[in-house]
Parts: C-alpha cells; structure tokens; sequence
C-alpha cells in the first residue's frame, strides 16, 4: 500500500483541531516533500524523521514521498508531527501493518535516534481525542499533563520502536498515572502566580483586588 492516513493534533490556542496526516508514495527521482501549510519547524521534520528510522533500522524508502496535512489552511507549527509523519511512512511502506490504526492518535517530536521528546499542548489534544474516542499516543515525559484526563486515554513511549511494538501488540506502553488526590484542610489555596500566560486577566484581578473594585 502506498498511501496511508495517520491522526493527529495541532495546536491553535486552547484548541486542538484534527491533522490528517497523509502519506503518498511514487516512481520518481528520491525526494520527500511535505504540503499544507507547514511552518519551519515541520518542514525540517523530514531530516529529524528520516535520521530516525534509518536508526531505529527501518528503511527509508528511495522513492518520491508527498505528506498532506490536511486540513490545508489550518497552520502547522512545531516538532509534533514527527511521531506521525514516521509513522504514516512506515505504513505506507507496508513495514508497520495496523489494522486499527485510526483508532489512535499521536503526537510526539523524534530525535535523531529514534527517541521521543516532549511537545506543548497534549491537554487539549488528550481532551479532543477523548470526545473522538481515540487515544493519544505520546512521549512519556507528557503523561503528567495527560493524567489530568484520565489513564485511558492516553499512553506515553520513550522511542519509536516502542510505539511500534505497541501498535503490533508486541507490548505496553506506559499510561497516565493518576495521582491521588490529597485532602489536607491546611493547605495553601491556590495562588495567581501560579497561573501560567493570562497576564492582562491575573492584571484585572490584582488592580480589583488592590482597589477594592467592581471586577466588572
């Protein structure tokens, strides 16, 4: 099969809108190009993903590659689309046979290894694909966010060979670890600081609260 499709997220504020990553292979002179509105970072992913499954001992294959991100006026940016984009080439080489693999979604940067990294924005991701009753596969330095949704959900691998094996059934991939939650009457309440980004509303908040003002 030379045409394969893998789901995933981007990333537009508090939104994650699906990515439908579509890999074609063709006769032609060797060469990979990726379309639909990809920013810097993802179009470098090509060199990140093809050092990635050269070492983890897949082949490259030596062919015209086209990957679609569809929709194609929705803007892709960062080292998300890794993850999928290797593994819509696997796919459509016939090397990674999953039979029910659109009951997944992933997300994940690769190193040159093989390796997965850490991306931004898995919350509202774990939180879209719940509603599609999919789960999201991930790096594992991800799972703490992940957890605020529940374990299954979501798993988190170290390395693309370990998703693999997962989606062959070959074995587990680490889920999210809910932790349990502490009822301790002394505890601090939460504190604006601790909120991250929202600056002009935490602003509003403490000029209200300074002034004794009507927060409206």
């Amino acid at each position: 099969m030379s045409l394969s499709i893998i789901y995933t997220r981007a990333g537009v504020g508090i939104e994650a809108p699906l990515v439908t990553v579509e890999t074609h292979l063709s006769n032609g002179l060797p060469s990979m190009s990726i379309v639909g509105l990809p920013e810097a970072a993802v179009k470098e992913s090509k060199d990140r993903v093809r050092s990635a499954l050269i070492n983890s001992n897949f082949e490259f294959p030596t062919r015209r590659i086209t990957i679609n991100l569809a929709p194609a006026d929705l803007p892709k940016d960062g080292g998300r689309f890794d993850l999928p984009i290797a593994l819509g080439i696997l796919t459509a080489t016939g090397q990674l046979n999953v039979d029910d693999i659109l009951q997944y979604e992933f997300m994940g940067e690769l190193a040159l290894s093989g390796e997965l990294r850490k991306v931004n924005g898995v919350l509202p991701a774990v939180l879209s694909a719940k509603e599609h009753q999919r789960k999201l596969v991930i790096p594992e330095q991800n799972l703490a966010e992940a957890q605020l949704v529940g374990e299954q959900h979501a798993v988190g691998g170290n390395h693309l060979l370990q998703v693999c094996a997962y989606l062959q059934g070959q074995r587990d991939l680490k889920l999210a670890n809910i932790a349990p939650i502490e009822n301790n009457p002394q505890k601090q309440s939460p504190d604006l600081i601790e909120v991250k980004g929202q600056y002009a509303a935490k602003r509003a908040l403490e000029v209200a609260a300074a002034g004794r003002h009507n927060l409206l």
